[in-house]
Formats: structure tokens, sequence, C-alpha cells
């Protein structure tokens, strides 16, 4: 799924100043373009994926930088071990499946890599895997993709062996890493649908995207209950009201995250990439591209809630008249939020390389942060994106004077 020009992305908090880095880099080669974005380093170093599309802008990047430091912050517990670091983000504009793309990829890590040897960590975001981005940046002489922090662990060995460790789980036939972010998503619908008095059973759910997030998500969905009732890919959208397999879907997919059409069921339909959007459910998952709903295709969404496992899918032109109607959009700084405190859970050592442990500490986290973000908005009449940015206006004040940050 190829995403539209960079349109203005949802507004931040007012407490949070421009960013501290921003700058764009050209491909000698190719012509091709990357960005990376500091947005604020807290104890000397940021964190944020990278991602690769092509379209992406400095513009973009910037938002999800922005988005990153939000994440850290939502994430501050006063005497875990992981305290969050500061918010960053990379991105190159090329297609990930295109010929040059993993020497684009491994040159702009290449020019990157003062900034990770020192203070940007990073890793897969949207196009890329793990591995590829540890394969391209061994090529680029770094030792990891994520060494900046390594000067903050207490014992480096031990930590670096327990992520490894973590990396190499696997719970029926995914790996753990994959399976972190989209257990924060499903545990934030099913935290929702508690709210709300709705049963799992027989809830109907719709997504965009069947990869890494997207893919696990439906997974744990499924798993809980809710019936997948439609799953969108670049080819276009799978659909069947009595629910699909997702299993099968899931073994069926390529490293992309597209369907095998040859593997359907006897009662799965093809419709157009679009058609997600106007599904009959009542859980909508954009979990593949930015910017995806807007002001015009919102008015298409039967939902009852839009659950953010994208980042920034849904515009501000989108969400008023969403909220106006009743439809409850669940933003992507506190949904998509797991992945990057798993990595972080792990390498600090609040938790081991433990699928059990890992989803334990996942739910309970999710669960927690999804009550005070809705408690909040309940309390300020607000939507729950402005009441997460508020969550974060808040306690940014005190992470800036335990640890330092640089903005």
């Amino acid at each position: 799924m190829t995403a539209p020009s960079t349109p203005s992305a949802p507004s931040a908090p007012s407490a949070l100043p421009a960013p501290l880095i921003s700058l764009t880099w050209t491909d000698a080669l190719t012509g091709r373009r990357g960005h990376l974005v500091i947005d604020r380093l807290v104890r000397g170093v940021a964190s944020g994926g990278l991602r690769m599309r092509e379209g992406c802008t400095l513009e973009e990047v910037t938002g999800l930088a922005r988005g990153m430091t939000m994440k850290e912050t939502l994430h501050y517990t006063p005497g875990a071990r992981y305290i969050p670091l500061g918010g960053a983000k990379g991105g190159i504009d090329c297609a990930p499946h295109d010929p040059q793309a993993y020497g684009v990829l491994t040159r702009y890590l290449r020019a990157m890599r003062p900034y990770i040897e020192q203070f940007w960590t990073t890793g897969e975001d949207l196009g890329l895997t793990q591995d590829l981005v540890d394969k391209a940046a061994a090529e680029a002489g770094l030792v990891s993709s994520i060494q900046a922090v390594y000067p903050l662990l207490d014992d480096e060995e031990a930590a670096r062996q327990r992520l490894a460790d973590a990396f190499a789980v696997t719970v029926d036939g995914i790996g753990l890493d994959e399976l972190a972010g989209g257990c924060g998503v499903a545990e934030a619908v099913l935290a929702a649908l508690d709210r709300d008095g709705a049963p799992y059973e027989g809830t109907r759910v719709a997504l965009q995207g069947l990869g890494t997030m997207g893919g696990a998500t439906a997974r744990f969905l499924a798993r809980a209950g809710l019936v997948v009732v439609a799953v969108a890919d670049a080819k276009g959208t799978v659909a069947n009201p009595d629910g699909l397999d997702v299993e099968a879907l899931l073994r069926g997919r390529d490293a992309f995250g597209a369907m095998d059409r040859t593997a359907l069921g006897p009662g799965d339909t093809e419709l157009p990439p679009e058609a997600w959007l106007s599904a009959d459910a009542e859980v909508l998952v954009p979990a593949a591209v930015s910017y995806c709903v807007n002001a015009a295709n919102q008015a298409e969404i039967k939902a009852r809630w839009v659950v953010e496992a994208a980042n920034m899918p849904v515009l501000p032109e989108a969400e008023a008249p969403l909220a106006a109607r009743g439809v409850t959009v669940l933003p992507d700084v506190v949904v998509n939020s797991g992945t990057n405190a798993w990595w972080w859970w792990t390498l600090f050592g609040d938790i081991g390389a433990d699928a059990d442990q890992a989803f334990a500490h996942i739910r309970g986290s999710m669960r927690a942060l999804i009550g005070r973000m809705l408690d909040r908005a309940a309390a300020d009449g607000t939507t729950p994106r402005s009441a997460a940015h508020a969550l974060v206006a808040d306690r940014l004040p005190e992470i800036a004077e335990r640890y330092g940050c640089h903005r």
C-alpha cells in the first residue's frame, strides 16, 4: 500500500518544542533521499525506528519522531529499570521492494553512523525487518543499531544476550519481537471493549495490513474470540462476514505482508483495497500506512472504535467528524507503543527472554495506560488523543528534571 503525499500531521502538545536535529541525506548513486529527526535526547539518547517507503518526507519523519517522544514519556514508571529515552525517527524515500533498496539502506546507515554510534537507537519500522536492518548496519560498520544505549546499561554483555535470546523466541511460528507490538494493540482493543461492556465473542474486526503489526494483532484478537471479517494488503481486501481463517492467512503471507490468494477459504471474497474501511465491523485497525483515514473517506467508517496500530493513520480533519458521530479513535502514541517498550523492558532487565512474561508485562502496562488515557479524556471532556497528549505534558517536566534532556 502506497501512502499519499504527506499532509499535515496530527498536532502534538504545545509543551514540546521544535526538534533538536532535523536533516535530509541524498544518496549519491540513486538520488534517493533519507531523513533523520531527533526530537529530543533524554539521558543523552533518543529512540525511534527506521522506515522505508516511497514518498517518505521530512515532515512525516518529524511527526513520527515527536510521537516517539510521547511513547517514551507515556511508559515512564518510577522505580523501573527502563528509564525512558528521547524520541527520534528515520525515514528513507524508497519502496522496500525496489531492487536498489538494500544498497540505499546500507548507504543511509553508513551516512548516519555518527548519530547511531552516539545517540540514536533505531530498528525496524514500516517496510523493513529487524534482520534486514541488522544486516545493513553490520555492512555499514556499526556494532548494532541500538549501540548508543549500551553505556546506560548496568551489564552490557548480559543485557545484549537477553535481548538476543528474546529475539530468538517464537510462538507458533512467529517471533516474539513481532508479536510484542500486536499483543499491545490487541490489549488496547480488549480494554476498550471491557470499558464499554462489549463482549469479545462475535465482535467484528477489520484490519488494514497483515505485516508485522497487523498480523500479530489479528492473531491475538482472533484467539480472544473476536471475528476478523476483513484484511487489506497492497493487492486488495480479503473479506468473509463469517470470519477469516487468520492462521491460514498468516501462513500464506509473504515478507511484505501480502496474502496468498490461492490459499483463501471457500467463503472468502476479494474486494478493492479500500473496502476494509467500510467493512461491517465494530473495530477498525489501520495497521499499515500513515494518513489513510481522511476527511472524505471517514464517512464510510461503520466501526465504533478505530484503533491506530499504524503511525499517524487518522488525520485531524477526519478525527473531528468521527468523534462527533461517536466513533472513538485510540491514538497511535498509546496503542502501538508496546513494541518499543518491549525492546527496552527486555534490554534493561524488567523482563526476561520469555514469551509469557513479555505478554503479561505488555498487557498489564497497556491496560493501565489505556485506563489512564480514557479516564483523563472523560474527566477533561476531550478525545483520547488529547488526553494522551495531556498525560505527556504532565510527565515531561519530571523526566527532564530527574534525568536531563536536550531539545
